[in-house]
Order: structure tokens, then sequence, then C-alpha cells
């Protein structure tokens, strides 16, 4: 019994010693171990994700990829997969798995290798988060103790969430529910069996065991996931056959990108790094909101290609991309194979994808895609192809498929929404940006036509120059002084130079007539130069220039001479958008913004915008009811001037505030916007650019005239829409800028090298219904990409109703004189005035036209 005894005590004393060795390595390792409770709060590398305002996802930046998930928002199966294959008695253990330990002991006295067999979840979470992947008996002892800490700090299910998130699952995926998006493109609760097991699979060897780099080893390491949760009776024989006889489906999924806006994605980012630094933007999970619309947006970066594309088609075809083999019947075409690779190097592009030339026939061709597909091209699809000689030169219309394309030619083509045609990359650039009037939220904005092909974002990079949208700003200023819109301005050739440009600068009309002194209103809806120069010399360089400021641009770039008053300034569309918008509003400044917040990855609000308001911060005075009673003497001159302009007026006008007048807002903490003009004259101008588009007199009395802008009266067909053209020097710059009482939009066009002029294209007997040709000018250019994009904008929408604000007066004026009349015919009409500013005198029953007509022709205009 004595040996009895003696093993008794040496087991007690191993014991002992063993325990005693246990407790020093603990308090010996204590200083070395962090503090477990930092995993209550941990913050797990997530990526930056930028959101519509309608909360879809535009872009998300950072190396990792990951999608935090809750405990119960993962799938039970997934949850078996997992702990079948990594820690079976995980939810039974306190940390450890004594079992594994005695495992692992028994790998390393039978082999001499160490193993990572007995590491439990709880312990791979330690390690993942506190230290190092190596193989060292002191890791790993530090890992047990930091393993018995964490199970006492949180509950099962917080430290199986955290391995969930935590673990690398390949492909700059971590965690499971980046695992889902980049290998099958779904959430968690769309996968399968199969997919589940797959993924559950990847911690051990997730570049080993990827299943896109390495198929087959992947499909056996999930056949074993699942022979595990077979063998825990977790899933039954038949889903087991059922699932390894599945084929292998992942590929790679890209961040689910929901609204493509790459301009404005990339200006957030540009603004988070900014604020952040470039490793905390890129891994705190930051969420920012921006103020984009996605209708909106779509349907901007749309008008704005289908704008480029017309431009583009209408200036020829500049050829094929390469030729890939002779079209020379003794030549022997490449193989479609080959074919098909060559395709493959070419990236496409907005839509446009290349293609070889395989057959031609009269008025058709056939191309092979890149994916191997023939598409037949119509010669609806070819026609268009003119040969480009310059950009103001086309050749001949073609009329057979062959003078336009060869056999062997790799070319671009595209589907424009109703056939497939024959197309090529646009040179020409363009940019839009639209506003929330009442606070300058940024609504719209695209950069260019291709973010691929440009990264330079023209809204709020690109300084061009204004032409004549500057002239609102102009007239805006004559308006506040003594000016109204039935003032006389003398249309006639300016004699007396400016000489203050080093040279004697003799403005002139584009076209070069003359029609003798002309009504203000005209003269902006014709857009006519002298009397911008006339009005600017009125009021003074100083002073013109002093309120450009205050809408907005930027002193330095309005140069100090007369060419002001047509343009010359170079500013971005973001700022001409923001100065227009004043009219839209009613004449604030507001400062446009493009994130409405930002939050954190536990969608905690860290940013909130506080724009400025446009509005005023006073208690709502009693608005002015406007009587719908038939003996109301303004309601029946307002009638009658809304049936000269040609409007449709409501049966009765409604009581309410001004179109241009936004309802009083704001509390304590809102910011208000500077008003920069009355609201009197933020109509009266508002009223000048309605003319601008519809034009206005009696057609029928020969009295009728259009304005620069009268194709978007034939499109959008609705009246609360204002807007005015601008055309630089020789077409270089051409713009569109307009607004209805809910949206105010800029579109711009032209070629990122300043030296390039826009062109002129010439007429085609068998063009299209509603062709353009002739010079390029803001109205053609510009002009039809700006009509799109507000005619699908305001679709649906309800017309407002223009309701003069108060201080307002109209009176029947003579068309000739701009004075009073006592007539009722059509060479009369209602005006509008500031109250106080209409006419004194009546014009004379006969009144001699002594218009000036004179005619040379000039090419260099501002339009």
């Amino acid at each position: 019994m004595k040996w009895l005894k003696r093993i008794l005590i040496a087991i007690f004393s191993l014991t002992l010693l063993g325990v005693g060795t246990i407790v020093a390595a603990y308090y010996y390792l204590l200083p070395e171990l962090p503090d477990v409770n930092t995993l209550k709060t941990v913050k797990l590398q997530t990526p930056l994700r930028i959101y519509s305002s309608d909360g879809l996802l535009i872009s998300q930046f950072g190396e990792k990829r990951r999608i935090p998930i809750e405990y119960q928002d993962v799938p039970e199966q997934l949850i078996n997969a997992v702990l079948d294959t990594e820690d079976a008695r995980f939810f039974e253990h306190k940390g450890i798995d004594p079992i594994g330990i005695v495992r692992a002991a028994v790998i390393l006295i039978t082999t001499g290798k160490k193993s990572q067999g007995a590491s439990t979840i709880t312990q791979q979470v330690a390690r993942g988060f506190f230290l190092s992947r190596e193989k060292t008996y002191i890791r790993k002892t530090k890992e047990i103790f930091l393993a018995l800490k964490i199970e006492k700090a949180l509950t099962k299910e917080e430290i199986l969430t955290l391995y969930l998130n935590r673990s690398f699952l390949g492909n700059r995926a971590y965690g499971v529910g980046a695992a889902a998006q980049v290998y099958y493109g779904k959430d968690l609760t769309q996968l399968t069996l199969p997919e589940m097991a797959m993924i559950a699979g990847l911690p051990q060897a997730p570049s080993a065991a990827n299943p896109i780099r390495n198929p087959e080893r992947a499909k056996t390491r999930r056949n074993w996931v699942l022979s595990r949760m077979l063998e825990k009776r977790n899933i039954t024989e038949s889903q087991y056959q059922e699932a390894i006889n599945s084929p292998i489906t992942a590929k790679y999924h890209g961040a689910e990108i929901d609204l493509y806006a790459p301009y404005i994605s990339e200006m957030a980012r540009e603004y988070m790094v900014s604020q952040y630094g470039e490793e905390e933007a890129y891994t705190n999970g930051y969420n920012v909101y921006t103020t984009i619309s996605s209708d909106l947006q779509l349907k901007a970066q749309s008008a704005l290609r289908d704008n480029v594309f017309a431009y583009d088609q209408r200036h020829g075809y500049r050829g094929p991309i390469a030729e890939l083999w002779s079209s020379e019947p003794t030549v022997e075409s490449m193989a479609t194979s080959d074919i098909i690779a060559n395709l493959k190097k070419t990236r496409p592009m907005q839509g446009i994808m290349p293609a070889a030339v395989i057959a031609i026939n009269e008025q058709q061709a056939t191309v092979l895609n890149a994916a191997g597909e023939e598409i037949l091209l119509e010669w609806s699809g070819l026609k268009w192809a003119r040969k480009f000689i310059s950009d103001r030169r086309q050749g001949k219309p073609p009329k057979k498929a062959e003078d336009i394309l060869a056999v062997g030619q790799k070319v671009w083509i595209r589907n424009n929404g109703e056939y497939w045609q024959l197309s090529q990359i646009p040179q020409v650039s363009s940019a839009t940006v639209s506003l929330e009037p009442s606070d300058g939220a940024i609504k719209t904005l695209v950069g260019g036509f291709s973010f691929t092909q440009s990264q330079y974002n023209r809204v709020t990079q690109a300084k061009r120059q204004l032409g004549s949208n500057i002239k609102p700003f102009i007239y805006s200023a004559a308006l506040e002084d003594d000016y109204t819109l039935a003032t006389l301005i003398n249309n006639a050739p300016i004699n007396k130079p400016d000489t203050r440009q080093g040279t004697a600068w003799r403005p002139k009309n584009s076209p070069d007539i003359y029609g003798g002194p002309t009504r203000l209103r005209v003269g902006l809806a014709q857009s006519v130069n002298v009397m911008s120069v006339r009005t600017m010399r009125h009021i003074g360089l100083d002073n013109t220039i002093a309120k450009l400021v205050e809408f907005g641009f930027d002193p330095d770039d309005l140069p100090r001479n007369e060419s002001v008053a047509l343009g010359s300034p170079s500013v971005t569309p973001l700022q001409v958008v923001t100065a227009f918008n004043v009219f839209t509003n009613g004449g604030y400044l507001v400062e446009p913004y493009f994130i409405t917040q930002v939050t954190d990855s536990f969608d905690n609000v860290i940013e909130k915008a506080n724009p400025l308001l446009a509005c005023t911060p006073a208690v709502l005075d009693e608005m002015a009811e406007v009587a719908s009673d038939e003996n109301d003497p303004f309601a029946a001159m307002a009638a009658e001037f809304a049936r000269s302009q040609g409007a449709e007026l409501e049966e009765s006008i409604e009581t309410e505030t001004s179109n241009n007048a936004l309802p009083l807002c704001g509390d304590e903490n809102s910011r208000f916007a500077p008003r920069i003009i009355t609201e009197q004259t933020a109509f009266l101008v508002t009223e000048a650019l309605k003319s601008v588009i519809w034009g206005g007199g009696d057609w029928s009395k020969g009295t009728g005239w259009n304005g620069t802008a009268w194709r978007a009266s034939r499109l959008i067909k609705r009246r609360d829409i204002a807007g005015k053209t601008g055309t630089t020097n020789e077409s270089r710059d051409t713009w569109f800028s307009g607004f209805n009482p809910t949206l105010t939009s800029t579109f711009w066009v032209g070629f990122d090298d300043h030296s390039r002029r826009l062109g002129r294209t010439s007429w085609v007997a068998d063009g299209p219904e509603n062709q353009i040709s002739g010079a390029e000018a803001g109205a053609k250019t510009a002009g039809p990409g700006w009509n799109d994009f507000m005619n699908q904008a305001l679709k649906g929408t309800e017309e407002k109703t223009t309701i003069p604000p108060k201080g307002i007066i109209s009176a029947r004026i003579d068309l000739a004189t701009g004075l009073l009349t006592r007539k009722t015919d059509h060479t009369t009409s209602f005006e509008y005035f500031v109250e106080g500013t209409e006419p004194k005198e009546y014009a004379k029953e006969e009144i001699t036209d002594e218009n000036i007509f004179i005619e040379n022709p000039t090419d260099d205009l501002f339009q």
C-alpha cells in the first residue's frame, strides 16, 4: 500500500505544482494581458459608405469589406455550420475545451508537431483581437488566460458575434456578412445550405479553400463541413446528399451599389478624409448621407449622356477603333475566339461597348461583341455616321453600310433604348448640377460624361466663361436701380468703345441685327448684346461688379471692363446654379451643400448639416388675399396679361404666397440666408426669363416673337419654367440655366481644351425631324440637355401658379414705347411693375417706327 500512497502523494504534488505553475504564470503574464472589457466597445474596421438622400448606397471606400451583423440576424444553420466545424462544445465550455487540449497534447507527444485543434472560438477571438498568430507556448498560455477572462466579461452570443464579424474570409471580406455579399451577392438570410457551409469552412484557410481561386479544394472543404453537420445531426441525410452534389456557384461581387454617382461620392470621400484622416475615414464605419435624390440623379445622368451623344453624332463619325483584319477577299478573317479575346481587352463605358464588324449587307451590318453574340445594326443605327472632317465640317450623308464600315473593323456600339447603333466615345465634355431652392441642397451633380474616362469634376473645378448666362444678373441690378421690364434700351450699334482692355472693344449683336429702342423684357429674352452693355453702363461698372459679387461670384474672376456685361468672367457651374437659385427662392443667396448628416457604425449622428435657409426668421405676416371675384380689377388685369403671354389661367386664383416667396421657417438654431435682391426684383427677372422660353406677342396679329430658348416650350409644355441661354466667343462654352419653383438646374457643354470650338453642323435632308444644325450655341447645345432633364424631373408634378408678391402691380402698356395705353388690341399688353415705378405717361395714338436695322456680320460674338 506504500506504493499507492506514494503515487497519490506524487499526483497531489504534481497537481499542486501544476496549479501553482498556472497561478504563477497567470500573475507573471497578468501585466501583459489586455483588458478584455474593451471588446464590449470594440470598433470593427468597417468601410466608409456613401448614401443618397433616400438611403441608396452610392459607394464605399476602405480596404476591408465588412457588413456588421447582430447575433439574431445570423441564420441558425450558419451558426450550426460554424460551431460544428470550429467548436462543437462552444456553448458548454468556459472558454477552453479540456478534451481539445488533451487531443492536441496527444498529437504533440506522438508526432512532435504543434496543432491548433485545441483552440476554441473564444480563444480565436482572443488571438484575433489581442495576439499574433505565432505558434509559441507563451502566446498559447496568454490565449488561454484571455479566453477565460473573455468568458466572464461577455455572453456566449456576444463572443460568437465578434467571431462572425471579425474573421477574415478571403477577397477582402471580413465577417460572414461581407462574405455572403462578396461570394454570392446575397444577404445572410438568402444563403443556401451549401453556401453557408462554404463560408463556414473559410476561417481556417481563406486563401487555400477560396471558392473563386481554388474551387476544387473549396468544394472538398465545404463537403467536410457538411459531413460535420450531418454527424452532429443538424442536417438530414437527404439534405447532406443534395448539398454535396451542388455545384460551386461563388463568384466575385463588388460592393452592392444601388446608385452609381461617382462624382458626388468622390466629393464625399474627399470631405471625410479631410475631416478625419484617411485611416479613420476608411475604417471607422462612417455612413455619409448626401443630399442627392436618386431619382433626379438618374434623370440628370441620362439627360447629360444623351445630350453629349446627340452633339457628338451630328458632328460626324471619326472612324473605327482599329482594324483587326483586312476586308480584302484574299485575307483570312480572325478566329472567333481571337476576336472575342481582343474585344475583352477594351473596357466598355457608359453603355458603349467594343464589337467587331463581321458582315456588311446593303444598309445593314453584323457585329460580334465580347460575349460572343452577333448583333445586327439596322440602317436606323448607321445612317447618322457621315464622315467627321472637322468641328465645323461633315462629309456627305452615307447611302450604304459600306460607306461607313468595313469587315474586320473594331468599332463601338451601344443600345440607345430603341435599337442597337454604331457609336463612338464622345470628345466633348459636359456637366450639370441642380439645387433645392429653399436651402441649397445639391439634388443632382454630374461632373462629366464618364468618371472612368475622366475624374475631373467640372461642376466644382472647371471655370468656364459664362456668356449670356450673366445677363439676368446685370438686369437685376438695373431693376433695383430705376429700370423696369418696360424700359426702352437702345438696340443699336455701340460707337463709343471701351478701351480698358487695351483695344477698342465694340460689342455687336449675334446675329448682327439691330431693332432700335427695345423693352428690357424683350432684350433679355432675345439676349441682345448691346442692350446688356448699355444697361451695365447705366448702372456703372463698379456697381455691376459689386452686384455680381453679391450673387456669389469671386471678385478675382470678374474683369474690370465692359466685357463683363457679355459674360467674359470664368466661373464654375456650381457658382452659376447658386446665383440663379436667387431668382428661384425670391432673392436669397443660399450656400450649396451635399451632406445632410454623418453617422458612426452604431448609427449615432456625429455631424448634421445646418444650411442657410431662404426665408425670413420672423412671425408670419398676414398675406394679402388675391380675390377671385370677377369684378376685381387686378384679377381681370392678371388674367388678360396671362392670355397675352399665351398662358391658360385657372378659373380662379387661390390665396397663396408668390411662387418666388418661400414660407417663413426655421427656429432658434437655424441659419438664415442673406437677401441680396428684393422679392419683387426676383419676381420680375423670373417673369422675363419665362419669356426666354415662351416669347411673347400675338403670332396671329404679326407681333409674336420667340425667346432664345423656345425649344424648351415645345418639349416641357408648362408655364412655371424660366431660364437663360449662354454662348461665349466662337462657341467655346455653352450654357443653359433655369428653374421652376421647386428646382434650379444648370447645364454646361464644351471641350476641356479651352481653345477648341464647338463648331457647327450642316443640315441633313434625311435627318431627324427636330435636328439641330448651324452654329452651336447655348440654346442648341446645352439647352436640349436641360430641357430633357427638367421635362423628366417635373413630370407628374403640379404646375405652380404665378402669383405676384406684395408690392407688384400690373399695367397695360404700349408694346412699342413701354408707356401706358388706353388701347386693348394686339399692340398692347399688361406688364408687371414694382408699385410706384409704372409709367406715368400715355403713349400717343400714332407712333412713327424709327427702328434701326444695321447688318454687319461678325464671327466673334457672345450670344
